[in-house]
């Protein structure tokens, strides 16, 4: 059993880890930003507004002190929405230190800069030291890892010493961690999985059938290679957990948050609306422009991408964007 472990943002995800390596820790700090739900998970045990039905183990701590959650704590794992990542690195950074372990479970991109959740913590620390960071990704539902069900993740980081000691202390009975060194590909694929995800819950939405759902999930992952590869990821990456595996669950399972929003559009819903009545967030949705400017930046053709953002800006009906998309000039696969 390793020493104390903060994880950094108690939405679904962040939750369930704790839940599920609480057991391979000897305390687990979770840290939230609404110190009235802080108030009541420590009273309760339970984690009502975001993963409800599941018990905190005693080792788990609630607290939305930064200062407390991050002392003594030989690894941080940052689970915040991608839009408050650098901000809240940069909360974290007087309370940092260069020997703890870093791992980046947050799927998406900085709109602003285009950088990945890695390098977005790497630019926040930099300031004081240079942290080791590896990434944390696959095809995970919340609830599931939750409930104990076998789920094999993947993580990811340059430094193989990092990924390997990572992988030791989180890997258990029903979590499986795989090592790899490609962090720009496992990044790619974590986060536009999320905007193919829209897509295909656009198909769901307008009736369309397991042929289009089919064809949407292929040439969404070859898309998302494309990118990453020219991005430096290499092909191999996005063939297992965190490119094609984490692609299928979110395009196909119940429980996608950016699967119901494309359901949502198809029905005529606006986004607003959508997006209003969530009570958790749809990286998709700000992850989609970022991916358009990127797939500009390296002049890569991401068809599907650009029509998922001109379904969320509203430029473009859903089922004129799909017929668009399958009326494009002919090629080789």
């Amino acid at each position: 059993m390793s020493g104390s472990i903060a994880i950094i943002g108690a939405g679904s995800w962040g939750t369930a880890l704790a839940i599920v390596l609480a057991p391979r820790f000897e305390q687990i700090r979770l840290w939230a930003h609404e110190a009235d739900l802080v108030e009541r998970m420590s009273a309760s045990r339970e984690n009502d507004v975001f993963l409800p039905g599941f018990q905190l183990p005693a080792n788990v701590h609630p607290t939305a002190d930064l200062k407390a959650a991050l002392v003594n704590a030989g690894t941080v794992v940052g689970v915040m929405p991608s839009r408050f990542a650098r901000p809240l690195y940069r909360a974290m950074l007087p309370h940092l230190e260069p020997d703890m372990q870093f791992v980046s479970a947050t799927k998406g991109l900085e709109h602003a800069t285009l950088l990945r959740m890695s390098e977005v913590a790497r630019a926040a620390m930099g300031a004081k030291f240079a942290p080791r960071i590896a990434v944390l990704s696959g095809p995970t539902f919340a609830r599931e890892v939750a409930r104990g069900e076998p789920t094999a993740v993947v993580i990811s980081s340059e430094d193989r010493d990092l990924a390997a000691s990572v992988q030791q202390d989180f890997s258990g009975p029903t979590l499986r961690l795989y090592t790899n060194d490609d962090p720009t590909g496992v990044e790619i694929g974590a986060a536009l999985k999320n905007t193919i995800a829209i897509g295909a819950g656009i198909c769901q939405g307008l009736g369309l059938g397991n042929n289009s759902i089919a064809a949407l999930i292929t040439r969404g992952l070859a898309e998302i290679t494309r990118l990453a590869v020219a991005m430096g990821g290499r092909p191999r990456t996005l063939s297992g957990l965190a490119g094609l595996g984490d692609l299928v669950l979110t395009c196909t399972g119940e429980l996608s948050r950016n699967r119901m929003v494309g359901i949502e559009l198809a029905k005529g819903r606006k986004l607003e609306e959508i997006v209003g009545s969530m009570s958790m967030i749809a990286e998709g949705v700000e992850t989609t422009p970022a991916a358009v400017e990127l797939a500009r930046k390296f002049d890569v053709d991401l068809p599907i991408t650009q029509q998922m953002d001109s379904i969320l800006t509203g430029a473009r009906a859903p089922r004129d964007a799909i017929r668009e998309l399958m009326e494009r000039t002919l090629k080789n696969e």
